[in-house]
């Protein structure tokens, strides 16, 4: 009876798709505190270093016939760089450097997640939140530092007729209060969601009657996730970029 209740019968096929989330300490089985070292620290250090690696090592030769990596760096720095003049204005491109650090550190957590037994920090909510929230308190600020109390208009549709104008204050107002909370959640969901597919395919690999019907759906899940590893991080930014907009050019 006990051994049912924890989910592990015999003769039965049992897997457990959400245990790969589970924060873990790096060096032995104790408790998860303040200050232990866990899995998601380890993997966010990692894409750390591979951003690092890729646009400090990668570029330092600053070579005339880049080599791979400087033109995938190029390529990188080019694509976010365009995105945030197109989507900002010209105005906007001495916040380049936080964006881009932003896709770049999001994109390399999210491909990481998809070497196998590896772990994926961007589908907690607490790494998401972080992002969500510190993007949320940025573009605040600096809306108010650079418009002072202009910013309010951002809340005040004055094309509307004026009996309306009050009510979509408040529809505006909650709305942008629940941007950050959108922001991390879409980014941690669709992570997880994803990961937690790849851990059901593969449990039924295990059945030997469905087990090639599972690798093909593993293999198509699989190219989907490095789609959607980078599409999340997109969006993400981009995202990031519309709220920016709004805070350096706040009136509807």
């Amino acid at each position: 009876m006990a051994t049912e209740a924890n989910g592990h019968s015999e003769g039965g096929l049992v897997f457990h798709p959400m245990d790969q989330f589970i924060v873990k300490p790096l060096f032995g089985d104790g408790a998860v505190g303040m200050f232990t070292f866990t899995n998601v620290a380890l993997w966010l250090l990692l894409a750390v270093a591979c951003v690092i690696a890729l646009m400090v090592l990668g570029t330092s030769k600053r070579a005339t016939v880049p080599t791979r990596v400087q033109s995938i760096a190029e390529l990188a720095y080019g694509f976010v760089y365009k995105m945030v003049e197109d989507v900002t204005g010209k105005d906007a491109v001495k916040y380049f450097p936080y964006i881009f650090t932003l896709f770049m550190f999001i994109a390399f957590s999210n491909f990481l997640a998809l070497i196998p037994t590896s772990f994926s920090p961007t589908s907690h909510i607490a790494v998401t939140a972080i992002l969500g929230f510190g993007v949320f308190i940025a573009v605040t600020a600096l809306g108010f530092i650079k418009n002072g109390a202009s910013f309010l208009g951002l809340f005040w549709v004055s094309s509307a007729p004026l009996a309306l104008r009050p009510i979509l204050a408040v529809i505006e107002l909650i709305s942008y209060f629940v941007r950050p909370v959108s922001h991390s959640i879409r980014l941690a969901g669709n992570i997880m969601a994803g990961h937690a597919v790849l851990k059901v395919f593969a449990g039924f690999a295990a059945i030997t009657a469905v087990a090639p019907l599972s690798i093909l759906g593993i293999t198509a899940i699989y190219a989907l996730e490095v789609l959607v590893a980078f599409i999340q991080a997109y969006v993400f930014t981009i995202l990031t970029c519309v709220y920016l907009k709004d805070a350096l050019h706040p009136s509807h």
